[in-house]
C-alpha cells in the first residue's frame, strides 16, 4: 500500500495547480487521481476556453508554467468593449487605466483549457514528489484514526493524511463525504463555439448584454495574432433559446450572431460544432470535513458572464498550498510530512473562512450583474444606460471595476501576488 500525505482527487487546471503549488513550498508526497487522458493539441482550437486574469498569470508564472502555455497559444487582449443591446450604455476598459506593475502590458489571456491543462501535466510529470494515478477512478474513500484510505476497483489502495476534492462541479469526494450543497439553476444554458470575424478581434474581449442574456466573443491566438480573427463565443441565454440556436443550421446561427453583436466584427462566421450545457450556481455549505478539502468547481460554480470562474477556483488552490505549508515555512524552511504541523484544523478552517467569503462575495456579485441586465421597463433601461456612461466616463470607479477583474483584492495568497 503505497503512502501519500496528499491525494488530490482531479487532474483539471485546478487540481494540478494545487499539487504544483504544494509542491514549491514543501517536500509533501502527493498523488493525483485522474482518469481522464491529456487532450492532443492540434491545429483547431478548443471551443472549451479560460480567461486568465493578471493575478492568475502570475501564479502560472511563479509555478515555472506560463512560458510554455504563453508560447504554445495564448491571446492577450489590450481592451473590453461592454455594451447593452437594448439601450445606449457602455463601458470601455483600457491599458491606459492602469499602471504598467499592474497590467504587465495585457488586462487578460484568452487560453484553451486543454494547453493550460497540457501545461501544468507536463511540469507536475517532472516534479519529484507528485505521482500520478490515470487507470481507474476511486470506489471510495474511509477516515481513519490519522489517514485517509482511498480504494479502487482493482488497484491496490493508497492512503494519505489529506484529500483534496478538484473533481469539477459534480464532485465525486463532495457526494461521497456527504458535504452539503447550496444551488440555484440561473436558467441560462451556455452556447459556446469558435467562429470567424472578418473585421478582426482587434485584441479585444466584447460582451454584450441582450434581453435573454450575455453573449462574449473572445479573442483567440492565431499564428497573425496581430491581425486575428477568431474568437471563441460564451452565448448565454434562457434553454428555449438556446435550443432554438442550437437547431439553426451554421448559416442562420451566423447571422444570428452577428445581429446580437450588432455587426461590430462582420458578419461572423462558424468555424466549430455548437455545443450547449445548463448554468448553475453552486455553493459547498462547508469546504472542509474530516480531513477533506474542496477546491474550485467541488466548492463553488458562478455564471461566466464576467470569466471569474477558474480564476476563483486557482485562488483556492493557492490559498490551500500556502494554508498547509505556511505554517512551517516561516521557521523551518521545508515543509516535511514528518512535522504534524501543516495539517493543523485551525489552519483548514482558516482556508475555509477565506475561500468561502470570497466565492460567496462573487457569487453575489454575478447575481446582482445578471438582474441589473434582466429584461427590463423602459425607464429602467433608460437608468442602467446612463449609469453605464456615467461609469465609463469616471476613472478611478473604471480603474476599481478593472483591477477586480484583473483580480486584485486585499488578501491573496502569496503565490498569486504581483511583486514590483
Amino acid at each position: 500500500m503505497q503512502k501519500f500525505d496528499v491525494i488530490i482527487v482531479g487532474g483539471g487546471m485546478v487540481g494540478l495547480t494545487t499539487a504544483l503549488a504544494i509542491s514549491k513550498k514543501s517536500d509533501l508526497r502527493i498523488a493525483i487521481v485522474d482518469t481522464q487522458p491529456l487532450a492532443e493539441i492540434s491545429a483547431h482550437h478548443d471551443v472549451r476556453v479560460s480567461a486568465i486574469n493578471r493575478v492568475s498569470q502570475q501564479l502560472f508564472t511563479n509555478l515555472d508554467v506560463w512560458q510554455d502555455i504563453e508560447s504554445s497559444r495564448a491571446q492577450p487582449y489590450q481592451h473590453m468593449h461592454i455594451w447593452d443591446k437594448t439601450g445606449y450604455g457602455h463601458i470601455d476598459f483600457d491599458l491606459s487605466d492602469l499602471s504598467t506593475r499592474e497590467h504587465n502590458g495585457q488586462l487578460g489571456w484568452i487560453i484553451e483549457n486543454s494547453i493550460i491543462r497540457q501545461a501544468l501535466w507536463k511540469k507536475a510529470e517532472h516534479e519529484a514528489n507528485i505521482c500520478f494515478f490515470t487507470q481507474e477512478k476511486l470506489t471510495n474513500i474511509a477516515m481513519g484514526d490519522s489517514e485517509v484510505f482511498a480504494s479502487f476497483s482493482t488497484q491496490a489502495p493508497i492512503t494519505a493524511k489529506l484529500v483534496i476534492g478538484a473533481d469539477g462541479a459534480n464532485s465525486w469526494v463532495r457526494q461521497q463525504m456527504k458535504m452539503a450543497l447550496t444551488f440555484r439553476d440561473y436558467d441560462h444554458h451556455a452556447i459556446v463555439a469558435t467562429v470567424k470575424c472578418p473585421q478582426g478581434h482587434q485584441q479585444t474581449a466584447w460582451q454584450v448584454f441582450l434581453e435573454t442574456g450575455p453573449l462574449a466573443l473572445l479573442p483567440l491566438a492565431e499564428a497573425d495574432s496581430a491581425n486575428g480573427s477568431l474568437c471563441s463565443i460564451v452565448w448565454s441565454t434562457s434553454p428555449e433559446e438556446a435550443k432554438r440556436l442550437i437547431a439553426l443550421s451554421k448559416g442562420e446561427f451566423a447571422k444570428a450572431l452577428t445581429a446580437a453583436s450588432d455587426g461590430k466584427l462582420g458578419n461572423i462566421s462558424l468555424v466549430s460544432e455548437r455545443f450547449s450545457h445548463p448554468l448553475t450556481m453552486r455553493y459547498a455549505q462547508n469546504f472542509i470535513k474530516d480531513r477533506v478539502v474542496l477546491v474550485g468547481d467541488a466548492a463553488h460554480t458562478i455564471h461566466p458572464l464576467a470569466g471569474q470562474g477558474v480564476n476563483l477556483g486557482l485562488l483556492d488552490a493557492a490559498a490551500i498550498a500556502q494554508t498547509l505549508t505556511e505554517p512551517l515555512n516561516n521557521e523551518q524552511g521545508s515543509v516535511t510530512s514528518n512535522n504534524p504541523q501543516w495539517l493543523s484544523p485551525i489552519h483548514l478552517k482558516q482556508y475555509e473562512r477565506w475561500r468561502k467569503a470570497e466565492a460567496g462575495e462573487m457569487i453575489a456579485a454575478m447575481e446582482a450583474i445578471k438582474q441589473t441586465f434582466t429584461p427590463q421597463q423602459a425607464p429602467v433601461k433608460f437608468l442602467r444606460g446612463i449609469g453605464m456612461s456615467i461609469i465609463n466616463q469616471i476613472k478611478p470607479v473604471k480603474n476599481v471595476m478593472i483591477k477586480q477583474a484583473l483580480g486584485f483584492k486585499s488578501h491573496l495568497p502569496e503565490l498569486s501576488k504581483v511583486i514590483d
